[in-house]
């Protein structure tokens, strides 16, 4: 396969196996590019990308906006919070003034779910989903997947799980999602009103107990606790989460076997994990960021090798 099925990157759910490690041997050769003195290559110097982001996002927004000057593609960047959006304009009429500047790529993040589809069908231009409210992320689960490959040599069989407010997150059901499709084994792991009551539908392991978890897998995910989508309160306070699902060196260290760490960021430092064990060397975190560069890559070249054609 020497290229993907799909001609957006909308979610995971739409993708196949194939297209997954397609994604992985192009950011292979994108990471080599990128620890070069000379971090560039031409490849998308004819396509244009617009990076439309309609919620808040530091990293993502980076990473994104890196990995399309490293491809040397022209960008536009586009951020809600300065635009006629205010004024009442629609989505579509917002990415069709954009579009109309001949632009062939967009890049979304929205807080609406699904908007990332709804654009597909009335726009022609190729969409990635920079993560639309609580349903995906497909970005963020490639290269989670891509760097547990690199620490661990395979995603297949091994056990991940996913801890803390699995209720509010994207990343989380991205994961599933790829985890699963790469034959992983996926438990998610967080108090009863942080797991939404249809994850057992997933097919993945349910666990409130942190300790049993972390026993179980080989590889624990953990999850920021989303306070900005929470109307309500979720648990009693941030002290009594962290004694229940947060994780510290000394937990580490008492476990029977050496797991690694993993966070999609931002982290709250002493809240889901501590200093020490995010600056630990089980930590991939870091990892996860420069691998970040590298999906991105492979996910635009191959996006935009469909366009070319």
């Amino acid at each position: 396969m020497s290229e993907l099925s799909v001609n957006h990157l909308l979610g995971i759910k739409y993708l196949k196996e194939e297209d997954i490690q397609l994604i992985f041997e192009t950011a292979d050769h994108f990471k080599e590019v990128i620890n070069r003195p000379i971090k560039k290559v031409p490849s998308l110097r004819d396509i244009t990308i617009a990076n439309l982001f309609f919620e808040n996002s530091t990293r993502t927004k980076l990473s994104f906006e890196l990995a399309e000057k490293r491809l040397s593609a022209d960008v536009i960047n586009f951020s809600s919070g300065q635009s006629s959006v205010k004024k009442g304009e629609t989505l579509i009429d917002t990415v069709n003034n954009i579009l109309s500047m001949k632009v062939d790529m967009v890049v979304m993040r929205h807080p609406n779910p699904g908007a990332g589809v709804f654009l597909s069908k009335h726009i022609n231009a190729s969409i990635i989903n920079a993560g639309d409210g609580a349903h995906e992320h497909p970005t963020q689960a490639l290269l989670d997947s891509y760097s547990i490959r690199e620490r661990l040599g395979d995603v297949n069989g091994k056990k991940v799980v996913i801890v803390g407010d699995i209720l509010h997150s994207r990343v989380a059901l991205s994961n599933i999602f790829a985890l699963q499709l790469q034959g992983a084994q996926v438990m998610v792991c967080g108090p009863k009103t942080l797991l939404p009551k249809y994850i057992g539908n997933l097919g993945v392991k349910v666990e409130t107990d942190l300790r049993k978890a972390l026993n179980w897998c080989d590889i624990a995910n953990m999850l920021r606790v989303q306070n900005e989508r929470m109307d309500i309160s979720y648990f009693p306070s941030t002290r009594e989460y962290t004694q229940q699902f947060g994780v510290n060196k000394e937990l580490l260290d008492s476990l029977d076997k050496e797991i690694t760490i993993m966070h999609p960021g931002p982290i709250n430092r002493g809240v889901e994990i501590t200093s020490d064990v995010a600056d630990s060397k089980q930590s991939i975190i870091l990892d996860q960021v420069q691998n970040g560069v590298a999906i991105r890559m492979a996910a635009i070249y191959l996006l935009a090798s469909k366009i070319k054609q």
